[in-house]
């Protein structure tokens, strides 16, 4: 059995805060193992040094590295991301506060992992998910989801219904990207930006400005 990976790109000695960085990828026809290579692990790499640079080392950054490609029945990414969280209680200690970035089916284990006991904050870029994916009580958690309306791979509008139900329980707010497509190298660096602001925002307390202000300000839906 392969097992998932954490790859440091912010370690400081004593960090107030984590975040989990989630990549993406397809299944294939037989499991295959995650290779830090692939397009989709490689696009999370400017957000996670994005983040790191925002956080000034006040933040640990790390990035998962799934166990297997894709969404097993089986085993999913949510599952890798429980032995992270484990992963992070034992190196930094089990009272530090986690945020969660992830793009595509990594948005999705984002949201899905979201309730558990660390995570206070969940940022998911163009999130592959089922419109019913919202059902979930995320009392207490801050959540964005960004998502580019020119996305042919996820679907926006199933992005939408699950921000709508996960506003039951959480604050969410929604940013529609124009133009963006799913890889996010079209306006990479809103993509990018909105991801390290909110997580730094939400893990430190600093001041929120610009659009992540005006999310955690109440505004639920904003286009950019």
């Amino acid at each position: 059995m392969t097992h998932a990976r954490l790859i440091d790109t912010a370690a400081p000695s004593a960090p107030r805060g984590v975040v989990l960085v989630l990549h993406g990828g397809a299944a294939r026809r037989t499991p295959m193992r995650v290779s830090p290579t692939q397009l989709s692990v490689l696009r999370m790499v400017p957000i996670a040094s994005r983040i790191a640079r925002a956080a000034k080392g006040e933040l640990a950054v790390l990035r998962l590295l799934n166990s297997t490609r894709g969404w097993d029945a089986h085993h999913t990414p949510v599952d890798d991301v429980g032995w992270a969280l484990g992963q992070v209680a034992d190196r930094f200690g089990p009272d530090l506060p986690v945020g969660l970035v992830g793009h595509s089916l990594g948005g999705r284990a984002a949201l899905l992992a979201a309730g558990e006991d660390p995570v206070v904050s969940a940022v998911a870029l163009n999130p592959w998910v089922y419109p019913t994916d919202g059902h979930l009580d995320l009392t207490g958690r801050r959540v964005l989801v960004v998502h580019g309306d020119d996305d042919r791979i996820a679907r926006p509008t199933s992005s939408a219904a699950v921000a709508r139900d996960l506003a039951r329980t959480a604050e969410v707010g929604y940013v529609t990207v124009e133009g963006g497509k799913h890889a996010m190298l079209r306006r990479g660096s809103v993509f990018d930006g909105l991801a390290a602001d909110f997580a730094v925002t939400t893990l430190l307390g600093r001041r929120p400005e610009g659009v992540v202000g005006r999310i955690l300000a109440g505004e639920a839906w904003i286009d950019v």
